[in-house]
Protein backbone atom coordinates (compact mmCIF):
# COMPACT_ATOMS: atom_id res chain seq x y z
CA UNK A 1 0.00 0.00 0.00
CA UNK A 2 1.25 3.32 -0.84
CA UNK A 3 1.56 5.45 1.41
CA UNK A 4 0.79 9.24 1.30
CA UNK A 5 4.06 10.63 2.48
CA UNK A 6 5.22 8.82 -0.68
CA UNK A 7 3.25 10.12 -2.96
CA UNK A 8 3.82 13.81 -1.32
CA UNK A 9 7.87 13.04 -1.77
CA UNK A 10 7.03 11.71 -5.51
CA UNK A 11 4.89 15.22 -6.45
CA UNK A 12 8.15 16.94 -4.91
CA UNK A 13 10.46 15.73 -6.99
CA UNK A 14 8.26 15.74 -9.54
CA UNK A 15 7.82 19.59 -9.33
CA UNK A 16 11.41 19.83 -9.40
CA UNK A 17 12.15 17.89 -12.35
CA UNK A 18 9.07 19.79 -14.47
CA UNK A 19 11.08 23.25 -13.42
CA UNK A 20 14.22 22.31 -14.61
CA UNK A 21 15.23 24.28 -17.63
CA UNK A 22 16.12 21.43 -20.23
CA UNK A 23 12.77 19.94 -19.55
CA UNK A 24 10.92 22.71 -20.33
CA UNK A 25 13.04 23.32 -23.27
CA UNK A 26 12.00 19.74 -24.80
CA UNK A 27 8.15 20.29 -24.37
CA UNK A 28 7.55 21.39 -27.94
CA UNK A 29 10.10 18.89 -29.30
CA UNK A 30 7.86 16.16 -27.21
CA UNK A 31 4.63 17.41 -28.38
CA UNK A 32 5.66 17.34 -32.23
CA UNK A 33 6.82 13.87 -31.57
CA UNK A 34 3.05 12.63 -30.11
CA UNK A 35 1.50 14.25 -33.40
CA UNK A 36 4.09 12.38 -35.94
CA UNK A 37 3.78 9.40 -34.25
CA UNK A 38 0.49 8.82 -32.76
CA UNK A 39 -1.73 11.49 -34.63
CA UNK A 40 -4.14 14.62 -33.53
CA UNK A 41 -5.73 12.53 -30.87
CA UNK A 42 -2.04 11.66 -29.13
CA UNK A 43 -1.02 15.71 -29.72
CA UNK A 44 -4.95 16.57 -28.06
CA UNK A 45 -4.16 14.06 -25.30
CA UNK A 46 -0.99 15.88 -24.51
CA UNK A 47 -1.94 19.45 -24.78
CA UNK A 48 -4.73 18.52 -22.30
CA UNK A 49 -2.72 16.55 -20.19
CA UNK A 50 0.34 18.00 -19.75
CA UNK A 51 -1.02 21.73 -18.13
CA UNK A 52 -3.11 19.09 -15.44
CA UNK A 53 0.48 17.28 -14.81
CA UNK A 54 1.78 20.64 -13.94
CA UNK A 55 -1.18 21.93 -11.65
CA UNK A 56 -1.26 18.69 -10.14
CA UNK A 57 2.47 18.81 -9.38
CA UNK A 58 2.81 22.28 -8.28
CA UNK A 59 4.85 23.24 -10.97
CA UNK A 60 2.81 26.82 -12.07
CA UNK A 61 3.58 27.80 -8.41
CA UNK A 62 5.77 31.16 -8.16
CA UNK A 63 8.95 29.84 -6.39
CA UNK A 64 9.27 31.74 -2.56
CA UNK A 65 11.49 34.68 -2.93
CA UNK A 66 14.03 35.76 -0.31
CA UNK A 67 12.88 38.66 2.02
CA UNK A 68 15.21 41.19 0.99
CA UNK A 69 14.16 40.52 -3.19
CA UNK A 70 10.71 41.11 -2.23
CA UNK A 71 11.03 43.92 0.19
CA UNK A 72 9.47 42.14 2.78
CA UNK A 73 10.93 42.20 6.47
CA UNK A 74 11.06 39.72 9.20
CA UNK A 75 11.08 40.23 13.12
CA UNK A 76 14.37 39.61 15.16
CA UNK A 77 13.70 35.86 15.44
CA UNK A 78 14.20 35.87 11.13
CA UNK A 79 17.51 37.30 11.88
CA UNK A 80 19.11 34.67 14.43
CA UNK A 81 17.33 31.85 12.39
CA UNK A 82 19.22 32.56 8.88
CA UNK A 83 22.64 33.62 10.73
CA UNK A 84 22.02 30.36 12.46
CA UNK A 85 21.38 28.55 9.19
CA UNK A 86 24.63 29.77 7.22
CA UNK A 87 26.81 29.10 11.03
CA UNK A 88 25.61 25.25 11.00
CA UNK A 89 26.30 25.01 7.36
CA UNK A 90 29.56 26.90 7.49
CA UNK A 91 31.44 24.19 9.33
CA UNK A 92 30.99 21.88 6.36
CA UNK A 93 30.86 24.03 3.89
CA UNK A 94 33.33 26.78 4.25
CA UNK A 95 30.57 29.52 3.58
CA UNK A 96 30.26 32.35 6.03
CA UNK A 97 28.43 35.13 7.03
CA UNK A 98 27.91 38.77 8.79
CA UNK A 99 25.27 40.86 10.96
CA UNK A 100 24.72 44.68 10.36
CA UNK A 101 22.60 46.84 12.51
CA UNK A 102 20.79 49.97 11.04
CA UNK A 103 20.22 53.04 13.64
CA UNK A 104 18.59 56.20 11.85
CA UNK A 105 20.78 59.72 13.38
CA UNK A 106 18.47 61.91 15.45
CA UNK A 107 15.89 59.51 15.44
CA UNK A 108 14.10 61.59 18.15
CA UNK A 109 14.63 64.49 16.74
CA UNK A 110 13.19 63.45 13.14
CA UNK A 111 10.27 62.33 15.59
CA UNK A 112 8.94 65.78 17.11
CA UNK A 113 9.86 67.13 13.43
CA UNK A 114 7.89 65.06 11.23
CA UNK A 115 5.26 63.11 13.16
CA UNK A 116 4.84 59.35 13.77
CA UNK A 117 3.16 59.04 10.50
CA UNK A 118 6.05 60.37 8.16
CA UNK A 119 7.98 58.73 10.59
CA UNK A 120 6.32 55.54 9.65
CA UNK A 121 6.35 56.29 5.79
CA UNK A 122 10.49 56.91 5.72
CA UNK A 123 11.18 53.42 7.69
CA UNK A 124 9.05 51.85 5.15
CA UNK A 125 10.94 53.26 2.31
CA UNK A 126 14.24 53.41 4.04
CA UNK A 127 13.43 49.23 4.12
CA UNK A 128 12.65 49.24 0.75
CA UNK A 129 15.58 50.73 -0.16
CA UNK A 130 17.85 47.99 1.64
CA UNK A 131 16.09 45.40 0.42
CA UNK A 132 16.94 46.81 -3.22
CA UNK A 133 20.57 46.87 -2.11
CA UNK A 134 20.81 43.68 -1.05
CA UNK A 135 21.64 40.23 -2.61
CA UNK A 136 18.91 37.57 -2.64
CA UNK A 137 19.87 35.16 0.21
CA UNK A 138 19.94 38.22 2.40
CA UNK A 139 17.71 38.47 5.38
CA UNK A 140 16.22 41.93 6.51
CA UNK A 141 14.46 42.39 9.82
CA UNK A 142 13.20 45.22 11.97
CA UNK A 143 14.32 45.54 15.43
CA UNK A 144 12.40 47.29 18.54
CA UNK A 145 13.01 50.83 18.69
CA UNK A 146 13.25 51.74 14.70
CA UNK A 147 16.74 50.03 14.23
CA UNK A 148 16.90 47.62 10.78
CA UNK A 149 18.87 44.79 11.19
CA UNK A 150 20.18 42.69 8.01
CA UNK A 151 21.86 39.20 8.04
CA UNK A 152 23.83 38.41 5.10
CA UNK A 153 23.18 35.49 3.04
CA UNK A 154 26.55 32.44 2.72
CA UNK A 155 29.41 33.65 0.99
CA UNK A 156 32.80 32.52 0.81
CA UNK A 157 34.93 35.30 2.20
CA UNK A 158 34.29 38.27 4.24
CA UNK A 159 36.47 40.64 5.60
CA UNK A 160 36.38 44.06 7.39
CA UNK A 161 36.83 45.96 4.17
CA UNK A 162 33.88 44.39 2.60
CA UNK A 163 31.92 44.86 5.61
CA UNK A 164 32.40 48.48 5.59
CA UNK A 165 31.95 48.64 1.69
CA UNK A 166 28.28 47.07 2.14
CA UNK A 167 27.63 49.20 4.96
CA UNK A 168 28.28 52.30 2.57
CA UNK A 169 26.06 51.01 -0.07
CA UNK A 170 23.52 50.75 2.53
CA UNK A 171 23.81 54.41 3.50
CA UNK A 172 23.83 55.63 0.51
CA UNK A 173 20.84 54.47 -1.00
CA UNK A 174 18.77 55.48 2.46
CA UNK A 175 20.56 58.69 2.47
CA UNK A 176 18.78 59.99 -1.38
CA UNK A 177 16.12 62.24 -0.60
CA UNK A 178 12.70 60.93 -0.24
CA UNK A 179 9.22 63.04 -1.41
CA UNK A 180 6.68 62.43 1.63
CA UNK A 181 3.57 64.77 1.87
CA UNK A 182 5.12 66.86 -0.53
CA UNK A 183 8.29 67.22 1.19
CA UNK A 184 11.47 66.24 0.42
CA UNK A 185 12.74 64.07 3.72
CA UNK A 186 16.51 63.71 4.07
CA UNK A 187 17.93 61.05 6.47
CA UNK A 188 20.99 59.46 7.15
CA UNK A 189 22.19 56.08 9.42
CA UNK A 190 24.64 54.87 11.41
CA UNK A 191 26.20 50.97 10.96
CA UNK A 192 27.49 48.52 13.02
CA UNK A 193 28.15 45.28 12.23
CA UNK A 194 30.12 41.92 13.55
CA UNK A 195 31.75 39.26 11.67
CA UNK A 196 31.70 35.89 12.76
CA UNK A 197 35.66 35.62 13.84
CA UNK A 198 34.96 38.66 16.26
CA UNK A 199 31.07 36.89 18.00
CA UNK A 200 31.25 36.61 21.28
CA UNK A 201 29.50 33.49 20.42
CA UNK A 202 29.41 31.21 17.40
CA UNK A 203 25.26 32.07 17.46
CA UNK A 204 22.70 34.53 15.66
CA UNK A 205 21.85 36.01 18.82
CA UNK A 206 25.51 36.94 19.60
CA UNK A 207 26.57 38.14 17.01
CA UNK A 208 23.13 40.43 16.39
CA UNK A 209 23.62 41.34 19.74
CA UNK A 210 27.04 42.38 19.04
CA UNK A 211 26.24 44.19 15.82
CA UNK A 212 23.71 46.62 18.08
CA UNK A 213 26.34 46.93 20.78
CA UNK A 214 28.78 48.14 17.14
CA UNK A 215 25.31 50.01 16.13
CA UNK A 216 25.03 52.01 19.81
CA UNK A 217 28.70 52.80 19.57
CA UNK A 218 28.74 53.96 15.61
CA UNK A 219 25.56 56.27 16.79
CA UNK A 220 27.54 57.69 19.35
CA UNK A 221 29.79 58.94 16.67
CA UNK A 222 27.49 59.94 14.09
CA UNK A 223 26.08 60.74 11.96
CA UNK A 224 27.00 58.52 9.30
CA UNK A 225 29.45 56.70 11.47
CA UNK A 226 30.06 52.85 10.79
CA UNK A 227 31.46 50.85 13.42
CA UNK A 228 33.16 46.91 13.44
CA UNK A 229 32.07 45.54 16.79
CA UNK A 230 35.44 44.86 19.37
CA UNK A 231 35.05 42.67 23.21
CA UNK A 232 36.30 46.49 24.18
CA UNK A 233 32.40 47.78 23.12
CA UNK A 234 30.70 45.62 25.29
CA UNK A 235 33.20 46.48 28.17
CA UNK A 236 32.41 50.12 27.52
CA UNK A 237 28.67 49.41 27.07
CA UNK A 238 28.40 47.92 30.12
CA UNK A 239 30.25 50.77 32.47
CA UNK A 240 28.42 53.18 30.45
CA UNK A 241 25.00 51.32 31.82
CA UNK A 242 26.19 51.36 35.08
CA UNK A 243 26.87 54.67 35.23
CA UNK A 244 23.45 55.75 34.02
CA UNK A 245 22.17 53.60 36.79
CA UNK A 246 24.23 55.58 39.45
CA UNK A 247 23.19 59.05 37.94
CA UNK A 248 19.25 58.12 38.14
CA UNK A 249 19.68 57.44 41.10
CA UNK A 250 21.26 60.23 42.33
CA UNK A 251 18.72 62.11 40.53
CA UNK A 252 15.99 59.91 42.33
CA UNK A 253 17.18 59.91 45.49
CA UNK A 254 17.91 64.22 45.39
CA UNK A 255 22.08 63.80 45.60
CA UNK A 256 22.01 66.20 42.61
CA UNK A 257 20.53 69.10 43.11
CA UNK A 258 19.96 73.06 42.49
CA UNK A 259 22.56 75.39 43.95
CA UNK A 260 21.35 79.05 43.29
CA UNK A 261 23.97 82.21 42.23
CA UNK A 262 22.78 85.89 42.32
CA UNK A 263 22.44 88.13 40.11
CA UNK A 264 22.65 91.44 41.10
CA UNK A 265 22.19 95.31 39.47
CA UNK A 266 24.97 97.20 38.49
CA UNK A 267 23.03 100.71 40.00
CA UNK A 268 21.32 99.64 43.17
CA UNK A 269 23.01 96.33 44.26
CA UNK A 270 19.79 94.96 44.56
CA UNK A 271 19.18 91.50 44.28
CA UNK A 272 17.35 91.15 40.51
CA UNK A 273 17.50 87.60 40.29
CA UNK A 274 18.88 83.52 41.32
CA UNK A 275 20.57 80.93 38.14
CA UNK A 276 20.03 77.45 39.41
CA UNK A 277 22.95 75.83 38.93
CA UNK A 278 23.06 71.44 39.29
CA UNK A 279 25.53 70.44 42.05
CA UNK A 280 25.98 66.54 42.84
CA UNK A 281 26.47 65.68 46.26
CA UNK A 282 28.27 63.00 46.23
CA UNK A 283 28.22 60.30 49.35
CA UNK A 284 32.09 60.10 49.32
CA UNK A 285 33.28 62.51 46.92
CA UNK A 286 31.54 65.40 48.14
CA UNK A 287 29.93 68.28 46.32
CA UNK A 288 30.61 67.90 42.05
CA UNK A 289 30.77 70.91 40.33
CA UNK A 290 28.41 70.33 36.47
CA UNK A 291 31.73 69.84 34.39
CA UNK A 292 32.50 66.35 36.52
CA UNK A 293 28.62 64.82 35.57
CA UNK A 294 27.04 67.06 32.95
CA UNK A 295 28.95 65.44 29.87
CA UNK A 296 28.18 62.15 31.63
CA UNK A 297 24.42 62.96 31.91
CA UNK A 298 23.77 64.28 28.65
CA UNK A 299 25.64 61.05 27.36
CA UNK A 300 23.31 58.81 29.30
CA UNK A 301 20.25 60.25 27.56
CA UNK A 302 19.18 61.70 31.25
CA UNK A 303 18.99 65.60 30.18
CA UNK A 304 15.60 66.37 30.31
CA UNK A 305 15.57 64.06 33.35
CA UNK A 306 17.95 66.58 35.28
CA UNK A 307 16.01 69.50 33.78
CA UNK A 308 12.56 68.05 35.43
CA UNK A 309 14.18 68.10 38.84
CA UNK A 310 16.26 71.68 38.23
CA UNK A 311 12.75 73.24 37.57
CA UNK A 312 10.79 71.57 40.30
CA UNK A 313 13.40 72.62 42.86
CA UNK A 314 13.79 76.30 41.57
CA UNK A 315 9.74 76.75 41.71
CA UNK A 316 9.82 75.27 45.11
CA UNK A 317 12.03 77.43 46.09
CA UNK A 318 10.62 80.53 44.52
CA UNK A 319 7.86 79.76 46.59
CA UNK A 320 9.20 79.51 49.84
CA UNK A 321 11.00 82.72 49.58
CA UNK A 322 7.45 84.16 48.75
CA UNK A 323 6.36 82.96 51.54
CA UNK A 324 8.92 83.87 53.45
CA UNK A 325 8.88 87.30 52.64
CA UNK A 326 11.65 87.50 50.60
CA UNK A 327 12.21 89.59 47.28
CA UNK A 328 13.37 87.58 44.85
CA UNK A 329 12.01 89.02 41.65
CA UNK A 330 12.66 85.63 39.02
CA UNK A 331 14.93 82.42 38.69
CA UNK A 332 16.45 81.47 35.80
CA UNK A 333 16.86 78.12 34.75
CA UNK A 334 19.11 76.58 31.89
CA UNK A 335 17.50 74.48 29.15
CA UNK A 336 19.15 71.69 27.16
CA UNK A 337 19.17 70.91 23.48
CA UNK A 338 17.06 68.22 24.47
CA UNK A 339 14.21 69.58 26.51
CA UNK A 340 14.28 72.22 23.52
CA UNK A 341 12.70 69.83 21.14
CA UNK A 342 10.26 67.97 23.24
CA UNK A 343 7.21 69.10 21.46
CA UNK A 344 5.39 69.28 25.06
CA UNK A 345 7.96 71.56 27.12
CA UNK A 346 5.40 75.10 26.88
CA UNK A 347 2.60 72.19 27.77
CA UNK A 348 4.71 71.28 31.17
CA UNK A 349 6.41 74.47 31.87
CA UNK A 350 2.79 76.04 31.59
CA UNK A 351 1.78 73.07 34.11
CA UNK A 352 4.54 74.12 36.13
CA UNK A 353 4.19 77.69 36.83
CA UNK A 354 0.23 77.07 37.79
CA UNK A 355 0.81 74.10 39.91
CA UNK A 356 3.11 76.53 41.88
CA UNK A 357 1.00 79.77 41.64
CA UNK A 358 3.65 81.59 39.96
CA UNK A 359 3.76 84.43 37.12
CA UNK A 360 5.35 83.33 34.13
CA UNK A 361 7.37 86.55 34.21
CA UNK A 362 9.18 84.98 37.75
CA UNK A 363 11.02 82.31 35.16
CA UNK A 364 13.71 83.13 33.31
CA UNK A 365 14.80 80.61 30.59
CA UNK A 366 18.31 80.79 29.70
CA UNK A 367 18.95 79.03 26.22
CA UNK A 368 22.37 78.65 24.78
CA UNK A 369 23.75 80.81 21.66
CA UNK A 370 24.64 77.88 20.02
CA UNK A 371 21.35 76.82 20.31
CA UNK A 372 19.60 79.77 18.59
CA UNK A 373 21.47 79.75 15.66
CA UNK A 374 20.57 76.25 14.63
CA UNK A 375 17.27 77.70 13.36
CA UNK A 376 16.78 74.57 11.30
CA UNK A 377 14.77 72.70 14.37
CA UNK A 378 11.45 73.78 13.79
CA UNK A 379 10.30 72.51 16.94
CA UNK A 380 13.66 74.29 19.40
CA UNK A 381 11.77 77.68 17.62
CA UNK A 382 8.38 77.03 18.25
CA UNK A 383 9.24 76.40 21.62
CA UNK A 384 11.27 79.09 22.50
CA UNK A 385 8.13 81.41 20.55
CA UNK A 386 5.80 79.79 22.89
CA UNK A 387 7.66 80.55 26.42
CA UNK A 388 7.62 83.88 25.00
CA UNK A 389 4.62 84.21 24.39
CA UNK A 390 3.49 82.41 27.77
CA UNK A 391 5.41 85.54 29.61
CA UNK A 392 9.31 83.74 30.59
CA UNK A 393 11.97 85.62 30.07
CA UNK A 394 14.12 84.83 27.60
CA UNK A 395 18.14 84.86 28.24
CA UNK A 396 20.78 84.26 25.67
CA UNK A 397 23.57 82.47 27.56
CA UNK A 398 26.97 82.50 26.69
CA UNK A 399 27.54 85.39 24.35
CA UNK A 400 30.18 86.26 22.40
CA UNK A 401 31.12 82.64 21.62
CA UNK A 402 28.73 81.94 18.84
CA UNK A 403 27.22 83.21 15.82
CA UNK A 404 23.62 84.40 16.85
CA UNK A 405 22.47 87.11 14.59
CA UNK A 406 20.84 90.35 15.37
CA UNK A 407 17.51 88.66 13.18
CA UNK A 408 17.73 85.71 15.92
CA UNK A 409 18.01 87.69 18.77
CA UNK A 410 14.80 89.39 17.64
CA UNK A 411 13.32 86.30 16.57
CA UNK A 412 13.62 84.41 19.31
CA UNK A 413 12.29 87.59 21.82
CA UNK A 414 15.35 87.38 23.65
CA UNK A 415 15.08 90.14 26.83
CA UNK A 416 18.69 89.54 28.30
CA UNK A 417 21.91 88.15 26.66
CA UNK A 418 24.56 87.30 28.96
CA UNK A 419 27.91 88.43 28.01
CA UNK A 420 30.54 85.26 28.40
CA UNK A 421 32.94 84.90 31.03
CA UNK A 422 35.67 84.82 28.71
CA UNK A 423 34.56 88.92 27.54
CA UNK A 424 34.36 89.02 31.15
CA UNK A 425 37.93 88.26 32.50
CA UNK A 426 40.40 91.12 32.82
CA UNK A 427 38.13 93.79 31.26
CA UNK A 428 39.14 96.13 33.82
CA UNK A 429 42.99 96.33 32.68
CA UNK A 430 42.80 94.63 29.15
CA UNK A 431 41.86 97.69 26.64
CA UNK A 432 40.68 95.28 23.99
CA UNK A 433 38.33 93.32 26.24
CA UNK A 434 36.41 97.00 27.55
CA UNK A 435 36.30 97.89 23.34
CA UNK A 436 34.51 94.44 23.13
CA UNK A 437 32.36 94.65 26.32
CA UNK A 438 31.21 98.07 25.25
CA UNK A 439 30.59 97.16 21.61
CA UNK A 440 28.16 94.65 22.91
CA UNK A 441 26.21 96.64 25.07
CA UNK A 442 26.21 99.44 22.63
CA UNK A 443 24.19 96.87 20.42
CA UNK A 444 22.18 95.61 23.26
CA UNK A 445 20.90 99.13 24.34
CA UNK A 446 19.86 100.07 20.34
CA UNK A 447 17.88 96.79 20.24
CA UNK A 448 16.12 97.52 24.03
CA UNK A 449 17.74 94.22 25.42
CA UNK A 450 19.33 94.18 28.87
CA UNK A 451 22.61 92.51 29.58
CA UNK A 452 24.27 90.86 32.45
CA UNK A 453 27.78 89.86 32.44
CA UNK A 454 28.46 86.55 34.26
CA UNK A 455 31.77 84.59 35.95
CA UNK A 456 32.79 88.19 37.61
CA UNK A 457 35.42 86.86 39.94
CA UNK A 458 37.60 90.66 41.08
CA UNK A 459 35.63 93.65 42.59
CA UNK A 460 37.83 95.52 39.58
CA UNK A 461 35.95 93.82 36.67
CA UNK A 462 32.52 94.75 38.29
CA UNK A 463 33.60 98.02 38.69
CA UNK A 464 34.67 98.56 35.49
CA UNK A 465 31.19 96.55 33.80
CA UNK A 466 29.41 99.43 35.98
CA UNK A 467 30.71 102.08 34.37
CA UNK A 468 30.96 100.58 30.68
CA UNK A 469 26.90 100.82 31.38
CA UNK A 470 26.40 96.53 31.94
CA UNK A 471 23.77 96.34 33.76
CA UNK A 472 23.37 93.03 35.79
CA UNK A 473 26.28 90.88 37.30
CA UNK A 474 27.19 87.62 38.36
CA UNK A 475 29.75 85.68 39.39
CA UNK A 476 32.38 85.07 42.37
CA UNK A 477 32.75 88.56 43.26
CA UNK A 478 29.27 88.64 44.30
CA UNK A 479 28.48 84.97 45.55
CA UNK A 480 29.52 81.18 45.23
CA UNK A 481 26.52 79.47 43.88
CA UNK A 482 24.71 78.02 46.99
CA UNK A 483 22.19 76.00 48.71
CA UNK A 484 18.58 77.03 49.54
CA UNK A 485 19.98 77.55 52.98
CA UNK A 486 22.35 79.64 52.40
CA UNK A 487 20.78 81.28 49.60
CA UNK A 488 18.08 82.43 52.04
CA UNK A 489 20.86 83.63 54.28
CA UNK A 490 22.23 85.62 51.49
CA UNK A 491 19.21 87.46 50.73
CA UNK A 492 19.03 88.30 53.93
CA UNK A 493 22.16 89.91 54.69
CA UNK A 494 22.49 91.66 51.35
CA UNK A 495 18.62 93.48 51.97
CA UNK A 496 20.29 94.41 55.40
CA UNK A 497 22.83 96.70 53.40
CA UNK A 498 21.56 97.97 50.12
CA UNK A 499 24.31 99.55 48.06
CA UNK A 500 27.51 98.64 48.85
CA UNK A 501 29.08 98.54 45.49
CA UNK A 502 32.53 98.57 44.65
CA UNK A 503 33.86 102.38 44.69
CA UNK A 504 33.14 104.32 40.80
CA UNK A 505 35.19 106.42 39.20
CA UNK A 506 34.13 108.55 36.03
CA UNK A 507 32.39 106.81 33.35
CA UNK A 508 34.86 105.36 30.62
CA UNK A 509 34.53 106.48 27.28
Amino acid sequence: MVKLKDIQRAMVRANGMLRRPEVMIFLPALTLAGFWLGGEGTLILIALGLPMVFVMTGAFAQAPAPAAALGEVGLRADITAALDSVLRQGRASGLTTACLVLQFDEADRFLDRHGRAVQAEMLQRATERICTALRQGDTVARLEGGGLAVALGPVRRLDLETLVQVSGRLQTAIGAPMSIEGAQIYVTCSVGFCLVSRAPQETGRAMLDAAQVAADEALRNGPGAIRSFSPDMARTRADREARRDILEAALDDGHIRPHFQPQISTDTGELTGFETLARWHHPERGTLPPAEFLPAIEEAGLAERLGEVMMFHALTSLARWDKAGLAVPCISVNFSGSELRNPRLPERIKWELDRFDLASSRLTVEILETVVTRTDDDVTVQNIGALARLGCNIDLDDFGTGHASITNIRRFGVRRIKIDRSLVTRVDSDREQQKMIAAILSMAERLGIDTLAEGVETAGEHTMLAQLGCRHVQGFAIARPMDFDAATDWIRGNAAKPGLLPRLGHRSA
